[in-house]
């Protein structure tokens, strides 16, 4: 005797793409005007920026960096230093997560006693 299946109907399904969603929250115009950030730098990737820099040349790296807003001085190392840091900043501007909308957890007042003794 063959056992016999149940039908699902569709709207009992549930099927994940698994593909994490990126939620993060707009901070400027430029970006509610549909700008992803990577007009400036060519990328959003710490990675790929930072092999792009230490790929350039001296000349390329100081015309690169007086492009996005920083005085080319002669020291590479220095010069390429700025670089990274002032695309971290980038990024972290373009990619401010969004604010959870998760419930605050109800912190018993004992707790609360304790990390108010340091205040």
């Amino acid at each position: 005797m063959a056992a016999k299946r149940k039908k699902r109907k569709l709207d009992d399904v549930k099927q994940t793409h698994a593909k994490v969603e990126k939620k993060f929250q707009q901070t400027t115009l430029n970006q509610i005007w549909g700008d992803d950030g990577t007009s400036e730098y060519g990328t959003l990737d710490y990675e790929k920026y930072k092999e792009k820099v230490f790929d350039m040349n001296m000349s390329d790296l100081q015309a690169h960096a007086s492009r996005v807003g920083i005085v080319p001085i002669d020291n590479r190392n220095m010069l390429s230093d700025r670089l990274l840091r002032e695309f971290s900043r980038h990024v972290s501007a373009y990619l401010k997560p969004a604010e959870a909308s998760e419930k605050h957890q109800k912190i018993p007042e004992k707790i609360r006693q304790i990390l108010a003794e340091g205040r």
